[in-house]
């Protein structure tokens, strides 16, 4: 008897196996959260990548859905600084040095906030990579601020990053989320200047 009941508990195992494994671990990285069956009202954790001259470019976010909801001036007001992605800092990762608006900046990782406005946004790459959404945020710790126009796009349901590699080496790199997008282009420190 002990036996047969051996044999039947052992049967149940694989089966439950493949249910758990089937199940969606949400500490797993999402790189294109616009392909997921979306069901979750939970932000995505998710990453865009791309590598460039061997070396990887990384940018580490939650990305949270629209929901019907009114995004710009709404869940994200206008004129204050943003994580630019929901919970912790959206983080850059640069593998080596590389220029932004003319501006060098060390090769490392780095937090990147927004401050949205209805014509215009400040972009903001900030050494304090390390924190949740922009309450610890310090302007004293900013490496560089540009300004860029938001630009029109199709509807995205749920943020996105995407790294764009050029011909010439440089980078762009965009976020859109709801029907609007934001860029901006990074370039690289020669190595032999």
């Amino acid at each position: 008897m002990k036996i047969k009941l051996f044999i039947l508990l052992i049967s149940f195992i694989p089966a439950s196996l493949s249910v758990t494994a089937q199940q969606p671990n949400t500490e797993e990285v999402c790189y294109n959260p616009n392909l997921v069956k979306d069901t979750s009202k939970r932000s995505i954790k998710s990453m865009a990548f791309a590598i460039l001259n061997g070396d990887s470019i990384k940018i580490n976010y939650h990305s949270p859905g629209v929901r019907k909801r009114i995004i710009w001036g709404g869940l994200v007001p206008y004129d204050e600084v943003w994580v630019t992605g929901a919970h912790d800092a959206t983080t850059l990762e640069m593998p080596k040095a590389f220029f932004v608006n003319g501006k060098a900046i060390p090769a490392g990782k780095y937090a990147f906030f927004t401050i949205p406005g209805k014509k215009e946004w400040t972009l903001i790459i900030n050494k304090n990579w390390e924190q949740h959404l922009s309450t610890e945020y310090d302007e004293k710790d900013d490496v560089v601020r540009i300004k860029v126009k938001p630009k029109k796009n199709n509807h995205t349901e749920r943020l996105q990053y995407f790294i764009e590699l050029n011909k010439d080496d440089t980078v762009r790199i965009t976020m859109a989320w709801e029907k609007l997008k934001i860029e901006f282009e990074i370039t690289f420190v020669n190595k032999e200047s």
